[in-house]
């Protein structure tokens, strides 16, 4: 019998949803106030209305769908070094940013991009089994 393949498990990357025609929000918000680089899709999937970024070790796909009213609490949650400035920075640029259950070691916040999908920031300063 053979074993469990070992593996190294990691996101690659995650896709959510955008409307159609939506490029220069998607860019404005993804692109010039998160400050994400705008990677180039593949060429075999050049005609799908994609638009793909850098995110760590990984890239966020967004597609472009139709919009649908969903309650879900679903997200991403992308770890960032300085939670409390990148907060400030959205306030700023006019995003409602707004708090949820607090996780020890784990200072963080939520905030909904141009078209209601809902991201998650967090700083990991320590165990959150403290």
């Amino acid at each position: 019998m053979k074993g469990t393949p070992v593996i190294k498990p990691r996101i690659q990357h995650v896709s959510i949803p955008r409307p159609p025609e939506s490029h220069d929000q998607t860019r404005a918000f993804y692109g010039d106030v998160l400050g994400l680089q705008e990677v180039p899709i593949p060429t075999s999937l050049q005609h799908e209305d994609l638009i793909w970024y850098r995110l760590g070790d990984g890239e966020l796909h967004l597609f472009a769908e139709e919009p649908c009213d969903d309650p879900s609490e679903r997200h991403l949650c992308i770890e960032v070094d300085d939670v409390a400035a990148l907060r400030e920075h959205l306030n700023n640029a006019g995003y409602l940013t707004y708090d949820t259950i607090s996780i020890p070691g784990r200072p963080r916040f939520f905030c909904c991009d141009p078209f209601g999908n809902r991201i998650e920031f967090t700083t990991i300063t320590g165990d959150y089994r403290a």
